[in-house]
């Protein structure tokens, strides 16, 4: 039964069907309300687990880290700053390879500070190891935090869920909250194969030489890899059990003979259906979803790319002296096609500007401009800027 919800109260109860038996949280905005929302769900008793308030985004990380290990199927949740000041130990996590939950309330990142939406935040830290899942709509947003679980437990994985702050995380919206029947019958009790026994005493994480530290880090670059079938088969039989599906690593709309497409990630997608429908007619343009950003799905974006003349890339993070993330990884998979597409690489809506439905005419618009390949930031003002700086 649809319920209309919050997007931050939407996840907090999807991750109270994961059974969750220790959270730890510290507040930041925009991440703060699902954190609220979990624990006024404690202290009704409507949840049974051990909810730790820290000191700190470190800290809220560490505790997750130690609880998994020791048995516990946990969760945090954080955003901007908070996430930059995990780092450390979002790379330990990973690299002991400790099947955990997050969610990432996209925040722009500061100097200058910013508490809007961008996704600089979680694309600072790509190069950590987690699986990274975009969520385009709230309802994405709580069946992506269901299927991260059994997908983290399944591959020895963290996985980051990415939605969009203010954006989805304080919009209401329909939401089909799934049963706790579905949700138990989809995500079996959690165990860990290493956990933590004294009773068996073994060592995570320690020092190794460099005898074996590249295997250790192949190793967890073809876990990532592999785990793309995961990704792909959580989302095929969370469909079969619920009759809805949020892309697997990612989705393509639009015209089959289209040779313009445009690939994006997060909620923008709304916003770029919304606009396709007052294109006029003798336009077809296909959207591509990007869902799964870490692993990368070369392969699959391959084929979408495949016909295709001109891929747009649009996205709210962009590597400051060179130029999109996305784009430069797009533009590095189709490469290998034999007839690739071009490939324009834009950003937009950084530290929360608002992205109007004239984006898409703007971004073809630019398809018929004789150097339009270089990498900008298309709704920057320049005017507000000096000479020197434009």
């Amino acid at each position: 039964m649809l319920q209309a919800l919050e997007g931050s109260q939407a996840v907090a109860q999807a991750v109270a069907l994961c059974r969750p038996q220790v959270i730890a949280a510290y507040p930041i905005t925009p991440q703060t309300h699902i954190v609220e929302s979990i624990s006024k769900l404690v202290a009704d008793g409507k949840l049974q687990c051990e909810f730790v308030s820290v000191e700190s985004e470190f800290s809220a990380a560490s505790v997750v880290l130690g609880a998994a290990i020791a048995g516990s199927r946990a969760y945090t949740a954080t955003s901007s700053q908070g996430i930059l000041l995990m780092a450390e130990v979002l790379f330990n996590i990973a690299g002991m390879r400790v099947p955990l939950v997050m969610t990432c309330a996209n925040r722009a990142i500061s100097s200058p500070l910013s508490i809007w939406n961008d996704q600089q935040d979680s694309m600072s830290v790509r190069d950590a190891g987690w699986i990274q899942l975009y969520c385009a709509d709230n309802q994405e947003a709580v069946d992506t935090t269901i299927q991260a679980y059994r997908i983290a437990e399944r591959t020895e994985l963290p996985v980051m869920v990415c939605m969009d702050g203010f954006i989805l995380t304080h919009t209401l919206e329909g939401i089909d909250v799934p049963t706790q029947k579905q949700v138990d019958s989809f995500l079996p009790p959690y165990q860990f194969a290493r956990q933590l026994d004294p009773r068996n005493p073994l060592t995570l994480g320690t020092l190794v030489s460099p005898d074996f530290y590249p295997e250790a880090r192949h190793s967890h670059h073809q876990a990532l890899l592999n785990a793309q079938a995961e990704i792909v088969s959580a989302d095929q039989d969370w469909f079969a059990l619920t009759g809805r599906k949020s892309g697997g690593l990612l989705t393509i709309e639009g015209p089959e003979q289209a040779t313009v497409a445009i690939l994006t990630i997060g909620s923008v997608l709304g916003t770029l259906r919304a606009a396709l429908e007052e294109l006029p007619p003798g336009q077809p343009v296909k959207l591509i979803k990007l869902r799964s950003f870490r692993p990368f799905p070369k392969e699959t974006l391959k084929a979408a790319c495949k016909g295709l003349k001109d891929l747009i890339v649009l996205e709210k993070a962009f590597s400051p002296g060179s130029g999109g993330i996305v784009g430069l990884e797009a533009l590095a998979a189709v490469a290998e096609l034999p007839q690739p597409p071009r490939v324009h690489n834009f950003a937009a809506g950084l530290g929360g500007r608002d992205i109007p439905l004239d984006i898409l005419p703007r971004l073809l618009a630019v398809l018929e401009e004789p150097d339009n390949n270089r990498f900008r930031i298309i709704d920057v003002d320049l005017e507000k800027l000096p000479l020197a700086d434009r």
